[in-house]
């Protein structure tokens, strides 16, 4: 469900698993081109982007596998649930992005999808994948950080 932030935002879906997965360098917010059926399911909060990624193709950046629901209420258009979506960022942040991948071998992730002002957008992430010890860390990290606070609530 949608969740309003502090910051005037609306978080829709968020990405928990890409933060296990890899390391995220950069992140950049980028506007996502919707249907209006597609726009009505998000309000919604009828989202899933843990499987999704983007890449290059065409001369742009496309959002792939990510799942918007059908919204039950647009009876004549509706949209596919798992279309590829274009991204809207501008050609100097696309053109880091690019370098950044050739080079160091790294990938795009979203990491959430939430409205700002109305419009929705997708928070996506530069990325390096963790190995299996990395991972076993950041779960060490996250077990001690949970025990101190345990401990602190307790006095």
């Amino acid at each position: 469900m949608a969740s309003k932030r502090d910051d005037g935002t609306t978080l829709i879906a968020e990405n928990r698993k890409a933060r296990h997965e890899y390391f995220i360098t950069d992140s950049w917010e980028a506007g996502i081109m919707l249907t209006g059926s597609e726009v009505k399911s998000l309000r919604v909060g009828q989202t899933n982007i843990a499987e999704s990624y983007a890449s290059f193709e065409d001369g742009g950046i496309w959002l792939i596998n990510s799942y918007i629901a059908e919204y039950k209420g647009a009876a004549y258009f509706q949209h596919e649930p798992r279309r590829k979506r274009k991204l809207l960022l501008h050609q100097s942040e696309m053109n880091k992005l690019k370098l950044a991948i050739e080079r160091k071998g790294m990938t795009i992730v979203p990491i959430r999808v939430y409205l700002k002002a109305g419009k929705a957008k997708l928070e996506i992430g530069l990325a390096k994948g963790k190995k299996q010890y990395d991972k076993r860390e950041s779960i060490k990290e996250k077990d001690i950080q949970r025990e101190n606070a345990r401990s602190q609530r307790d006095w």
